[in-house]
């Protein structure tokens, strides 16, 4: 919708972020979706829409070691986030109240809080869980 891609677009804006590999800046964006909006959602729906080639780039990390980054486009971006944020309402309400990684209207530090009130409730144990490097190794074009 018209609302929801508005949205997303607001939302890349705000996380700001590098240009990708065609060099476009979120400070463009509106540029962009008045000239090419209307057929940008038309690919989406007639499911012809593809990405374009995702810019790798190097984050030294304090050890020393690389992490490796994609940075998509930021009309990538945008049609990420309004994907997202389509499935979010979907989906999130199915998902665990203890679930607190890359959930709308959650934070880290939420988790934490969390954690400190079970410690206070007596419990011992707390587990976090995290896959290394999963997004390295996915399969991206599947």
């Amino acid at each position: 919708s018209h609302q929801n891609m508005r949205q997303a677009i607001e939302q890349v804006r705000k996380n700001k972020g590098a240009p990708g590999v065609d060099k476009m800046t979120v400070n463009e964006l509106d540029h962009y979706f008045y000239q090419h909006g209307r057929d940008l959602v038309q690919e989406i729906r007639s499911m012809t829409y593809r990405p374009k080639a995702v810019k790798r780039v190097y984050i030294p990390k304090a050890d020393g070691k690389q992490r490796p980054l994609g940075i998509p486009s930021v009309v990538d971006r945008v049609v990420q986030q309004a994907t997202a944020q389509q499935l979010s309402h979907i989906f999130d309400v199915h998902f665990s109240e203890s679930s607190y990684g890359f959930r709308p209207h959650r934070s880290a530090h939420q988790a934490i809080g969390k954690a400190l009130d079970y410690l206070n409730e007596g419990y011992e144990w707390l587990i976090d869980m995290d896959i290394e490097k999963y997004f390295d190794t996915v399969h991206h074009d599947k």
